[in-house]
């Protein structure tokens, strides 16, 4: 297998597999925990894509399964092995939202809505800079600068040559009005953000204060699409300590709906770069 496969989108595949199986079988997580003498929360977390999973693992639930098809059971321990390799991530320790960059690393296609900050694969460094010390004023600088590296890093995304990632971006005025550093860090990020919008995959629409109330009120998320039909859309929502992914259909089917209804009430891309210009004008004077 080759060495740059997405541990992150393999897991998640091999949890659908062993999850269909398990429905085949007609058994519950819990009788699955309860015949492994594991809990039911490690079930879950594996046919999520939550957790490492090991071959032995896959071993034991096709076991329970009662796979019978050596081929079936030698593809699983195979992706059971690719998803144990170490994404670039890996290089920076410990990070807590992994499991979304290695998403993001294998999406074809991401939407996000933003209130409150300039989305992290659009900001300059200075910008990330400030925002990382201003939401975070007990980390260190090492932690400070890891932080920095990795937003920088994922970056990458967006100017792919082969493969660019296809970007939309729906955002607050409140974002581009709240002052993050100094007015100079805030001219040179909005004027980033208008050369970003002008490329072709990039898609940039402020959703200005008179736009009144509308869905994205609830908060921030992101929706991710995969090239692979295998690959279910995910909806995430980051959270202080925790975050949650959705994968359901109906779920990601109510953010897109979302989506779409913030896309028609911001303004167009064209008018949202007008937009953003002025308010650097604003910032300049």
């Amino acid at each position: 297998m080759a060495s740059n496969v997405n541990p992150t989108v393999r897991r998640r595949r091999l949890g659908q597999e062993l999850r269909r199986l398990r429905e085949l079988k007609g058994m519950t997580a819990e009788e699955v925990a309860e015949r492994l003498l594991v809990s039911q929360s490690k079930i879950s977390r594996l046919e999520n894509g939550r957790r490492s999973i090991s071959q032995r693992d896959v071993r034991d639930l096709c076991g329970v399964y009662e796979v019978e098809d050596h081929r079936i059971v030698d593809s699983l321990m195979q992706m059971a092995k690719d998803s144990r390799q170490q994404g670039w991530w890996h290089a920076f320790g410990d990070i807590p939202y992994s499991v979304y960059i290695g998403l993001e690393t294998d999406a074809a296609s991401l939407r996000v809505y933003e209130s409150l900050i300039v989305p992290g694969l659009l900001q300059t460094r200075e910008y990330a800079q400030a925002v990382i010390e201003g939401m975070w004023p007990e980390a260190t600088s090492s932690d400070i600068d890891k932080r920095i590296q990795i937003r920088l890093k994922r970056q990458d995304r967006l100017t792919d040559p082969t493969n660019p990632l296809r970007f939309w971006a729906v955002i607050d005025e409140a974002l581009l009005r709240r002052v993050v550093g100094n007015e100079q860090i805030m001219r040179d990020q909005l004027l980033h953000l208008a050369q970003l919008s002008e490329q072709p995959h990039v898609t940039l629409q402020v959703l200005p204060y008179d736009a009144g109330a509308h869905p994205g009120m609830y908060g921030k998320f992101a929706i991710l699409e995969f090239h692979d039909a295998m690959d279910a859309s995910v909806v995430y929502l980051e959270g202080v300590t925790s975050d949650l992914y959705l994968e359901k259909a109906n779920d990601v089917q109510s953010y897109t709906v979302m989506y779409e209804h913030l896309r028609a009430k911001a303004l167009s891309a064209e008018q949202s770069r007008e937009f953003i210009h002025r308010v650097v004008d604003g910032y300049a004077s």
